[in-house]
């Protein structure tokens, strides 16, 4: 029996890509196509897709990772792997926790892309290694507040304490311990160094 796939991307060429390279798998068939987030949970009732291919990114409005944990609260058993090429800690992090039973980069070789999707069908769950190995590592991470994270974009925005406080209301010495606890959290010495690591790790969003 063919697994059937629900690939949701908002780039036109790469949905045409992919229904083309998985067409010539004998057991993969692409039964629907989604350019926004909007369509999945709809997309998905009509054909119950045995995997859904989710990118991150789907244009305005929701993303893939609040497409797949509106997916999988409406369908517990919905099987969601992430095809992206965006692989920060927290993108993982996130889709992981939204339900997500796989994440693969876009720049994986085609053979690794029919594994995983083949390895999520079966029920089980594919993150290459180098992923895996980052999720365990932000899952041993203490996270951060909505406060904490609201200031360190302050501070990514080169806003003094004085600034944040004014600017949340907040007494200067409040904001000067939300940002010691900022620096013990990310294990790093300075603002600076904060803000490159909260970067890297997708804690604060791309501008």
């Amino acid at each position: 029996m063919a697994i059937t796939v629900l690939i949701a991307d908002d780039h036109f060429i790469v949905r045409s890509g992919l229904v083309a390279s998985l067409g010539l798998e004998p057991d993969i068939t692409v039964v629907a196509e989604a350019d926004a987030a909007a369509p999945v949970v709809d997309l998905y009732r009509k054909h119950a897709p045995a995997v859904v291919l989710m990118d991150v990114r789907l244009g305005p409005g929701a993303d893939g990772i609040t497409a797949t944990a509106d997916l999988c609260a409406a369908f517990p058993d919905a099987r969601v792997l992430m095809f992206s090429t965006h692989g920060r800690d927290e993108d993982v992090f996130r889709a992981v926790k939204a339900g997500a039973r796989g994440y693969l980069l876009k720049t994986a070789p085609r053979d690794e892309l029919l594994r995983a999707i083949r390895t999520v069908a079966a029920g089980e769950r594919y993150l290459p290694q180098s992923l895996a190995d980052r999720l365990a590592e932000r899952l041993s991470q203490p996270e951060l507040s909505p406060r904490e994270k609201e200031i360190l974009h302050l501070v990514r925005r080169g806003r003094s304490n004085k600034e944040i406080g004014t600017a949340l209301f907040i007494a200067e010495d409040t904001v000067k311990r939300h940002v010691s606890n900022v620096l013990a959290k990310l294990g790093v010495a300075d603002r600076a160094e904060a803000v490159a690591v909260a970067l890297r790790r997708g804690l604060l969003p791309e501008e």
